[in-house]
């Protein structure tokens, strides 16, 4: 019986051996598994809510560049306002509040006020400040002290900063008043709350206006941090233990690590900044452990437990492996279900937007076209009346020669629709030299009724010799009918119109058009498409825009500006000559 016993005994202490080294090499696995498991997810998470906290500071800059811009004309409009300067010489201000309350409810602001020259409140959307005194206050001194709106911000003792946009109301060189706008941007601090554990917007000395922490109010970043410490000693020591798994935290606020997102406000330096909790990282990753360590747990009981019984109980370890096996394995399927069924719903949403995409660029196209074939339809239209006024007085020879123009329209609306594709896509120009005076000319052909017919001076200088570019002439002739028109509309209500075109040539081509019309109103947006001052139906706002575009193609430039007497506006384009473009291209 000793020696039945002995290679059992054997059998026993190296099954409990192999059980050991099995036990320590899957227990170095998990520990290194879930190390790397941790540092990866939380590496990623991380960055997917840094990713997606920038885009909501964008949008929170968005929202409040947008209430600023909208706040800031309205002083300027008031002050014009005759009823409000009639209240003011008058001194009768029994319709100016229900006026300013009509303007409020259009524009959103907190409130809109009117001070008479010794900064007493004489009409106000809020009726319990009607009298109040505001001499000293800052928006009233800065108003009088300038030409233009000011704006300023006033701390409240609370640390509460308040915003308003002010001007003074002026009847000649006589100052009658100050017409004041506030601007309500706290209204978007409730909803700030719901995205990050807090935020912030600070001026340029770094003081904090707006925040979602009312503590904060009046107090720098750095000051604001050190009134939000960890509760207790105990929580202090605790959080240096909790955030071993973490990746770096940018600060602590009550003793939890945050992230901290900080992104730029274009208005007088303001900053708007962010803090979100690094829990829900945290809560997702410790998920994902969960799961190896379950899995681990799982693994390991199955390995002591397999080692125990192989011997007496191993078609039930089968069974029981079996039965786990495919508990995992329906879990696997439908976890790839729910994965099919979001990979459908991405290619849904992507298939949508590149339908978007296609319908906005075919709405762009249709507007181009219709912008560019106006001009040579309103050719043909003047050409027609033309020979048909010549075939009833029996000039069919001239007639005949305006038959030739409008086949020239024809073609050259033909060609422009083949060339407005280079709009929203690049593709190949056709590159040859030609004389710049021709194209000139030949615009001046198309253009001759329309200036005829509005009894506009046109004055035409240009050089005796061949002023030679390379480039495509139809896109030329298509800037300089744009220019020419935008001239022609100018004048139109100028009680002596004039235009002049001047072309010269030095280093490059330059052709200027100037008119004597009322000037640029918005340089800034002037080239951006669809900006336009003229009314419904008469322009899309694109014809600069495509201009810039084919001027800048041809390695030349178009600019414009108002005349410095301030009477009338200065188109110039420059392109440069045949021979510079030749040398460049080798």
């Amino acid at each position: 019986m000793t020696d039945e016993r002995l290679p059992r005994f054997r059998i026993l202490r190296e099954d409990g051996w192999r059980l050991r080294v099995a036990a320590l090499a899957l227990f170095l696995i998990a520990l290194v598994t879930i190390w790397t498991t941790n540092r990866t997810l939380t590496e990623r998470f991380a960055a997917i809510d840094r990713s997606e906290a920038q885009v909501q500071l964008a949008l929170y800059s968005g929202n409040l560049m947008s209430e600023l811009r909208r706040n800031s004309v309205v002083p300027l409009l008031l002050s014009r306002d005759p009823a409000l300067i009639g209240a003011l010489t008058a001194d009768d201000f029994s319709q100016s509040t229900q006026r300013l309350i009509s303007y409020q409810d259009e524009i959103g602001s907190a409130s809109i006020f009117l001070l008479d020259e010794t900064g007493r409140a004489v009409a106000t959307t809020n009726r319990v400040e009607l009298g109040s005194q505001h001499r000293g206050e800052p928006f009233y001194v800065n108003a009088l002290r300038s030409n233009d709106t000011v704006f300023t911000v006033v701390r409240e003792d609370t640390g509460l900063a308040r915003f308003f946009y002010s001007r003074a109301v002026k009847q000649g060189p006589t100052t009658l008043g100050v017409i004041v706008v506030e601007v309500d941007l706290r209204k978007y601090e409730e909803s700030w709350s719901q995205f990050a554990t807090a935020v912030i917007v600070t001026d340029s000395s770094g003081e904090v206006l707006l925040t979602t922490t009312p503590g904060w109010r009046g107090l720098t970043e750095a000051e604001a941090l050190a009134v939000e410490p960890a509760n207790s000693p105990i929580e202090r020591a605790f959080r240096a233990t909790t955030d071993w798994t973490a990746s770096s935290p940018d600060a602590y606020l009550k003793g939890s690590a945050v992230m901290r997102n900080e992104a730029r406000i274009p208005f007088q330096g303001w900053r708007i900044g962010s803090f979100i909790n690094y829990g829900e990282v945290r809560e997702r990753v410790n998920a994902v452990l969960a799961l190896e360590v379950m899995a681990f747990a799982i693994l390991l009981a199955l390995l002591f437990y397999s080692m125990s019984v192989r011997a007496e109980r191993r078609s039930d370890q089968l069974m029981r492996e079996s039965e786990q096996l495919r508990a995992l394995n329906d879990l696997l399927q439908h976890e790839i279900s729910e994965r099919q069924r979001a990979e459908r719903n991405l290619e849904f949403a992507e298939q949508s937007l590149a339908q978007s995409s296609k319908l906005a660029a075919l709405g762009e196209m249709s507007a181009a076209v219709s912008h560019e074939l106006n001009q040579p339809l309103a050719a043909m239209k003047t050409y027609l009346a033309g020979a048909r006024l010549l075939i009833a007085r029996q000039r069919t020879d001239q007639a005949v020669a305006s038959f030739q123009r409008i086949d020239h329209m024809i073609n050259r609306m033909s060609a422009i629709t083949r060339q407005l594709k280079s709009y929203a896509h690049r593709g190949a120009e056709t590159e040859e030299s030609f004389d710049l005076r021709d194209a000139l000319s030949a615009v001046m052909a198309m253009m001759e009724p329309q200036v005829h017919r509005q009894g506009v001076r046109l004055s035409i200088s240009q050089p005796e010799g061949a002023v030679m570019v390379e480039g495509d002439q139809l896109r030329v002739e298509q800037v300089i009918v744009n220019l020419l028109r935008n001239a022609l509309d100018a004048v139109s209500d100028v009680e002596t119109p004039q235009v002049d075109v001047i072309m010269a040539v030095g280093r490059k081509a330059n052709l200027t058009i100037r008119d004597n019309g009322g000037g640029i109103v918005d340089l800034d947006a002037l080239f951006e498409p669809f900006y336009t001052t003229k009314a419904p139906g008469d322009g899309l706002g694109l014809g600069l825009a495509i201009s810039s575009g084919i001027v800048t193609n041809m390695g030349g430039r178009l600019t414009g500006r108002n005349r410095p007497d301030g009477a009338g506006a200065v188109f110039e384009m420059v392109l440069p000559l045949a021979s510079d473009r030749s040398l460049a291209a080798e």
